[in-house]
């Protein structure tokens, strides 16, 4: 197996940058459409565990659109062959100082494009440095 094949590194960077400018500006319907939809796509959030691409267009249609900007670092995407990938990311947010957010995305290439089939994304404290 060729891990990070160079051209489908940079498509899954298309598609994780999608992602992030259609999470800062709310962009629901393209946050839609880059979940699987598939009741055995995953979400586990800050508050939330979502089984199922139904419970998580549900709570993307009921998300506040407030203080969703953020500042990206250590993102890291790793490509196994031509179909799977992972994403991770470290984020910060003036909403929540002190604070330091993870996020872990697994992308697969289906016939549509790719898709986050599992997601993670939890807030800690900010490490000490």
């Amino acid at each position: 197996m060729e891990i990070d094949i160079p051209e489908v590194v940079a498509e899954v960077r298309q598609a994780f940058d999608e992602y992030e400018k259609a999470l800062v500006n709310n962009d629901v319907a393209k946050l839609d459409e880059l979940f699987r939809d598939d009741p055995r796509t995953i979400r586990y959030g800050g508050g939330e565990i979502l089984y199922g691409y139904a419970a998580i267009k549900s709570f993307r249609a009921a998300r506040s659109p407030v203080g969703l900007g953020r500042t990206l670092s250590k993102t890291v995407i790793t490509t196994y062959g031509r179909e799977f990938a992972t994403a991770s990311t470290l984020y910060e947010r003036p909403s929540a100082p002190g604070k330091i957010g993870r996020q872990m995305q697994t992308w697969v290439k289906f016939p549509e494009g790719w898709r986050v089939v599992a997601a993670h994304v939890s807030l800690i404290d900010a490490p000490k440095s």
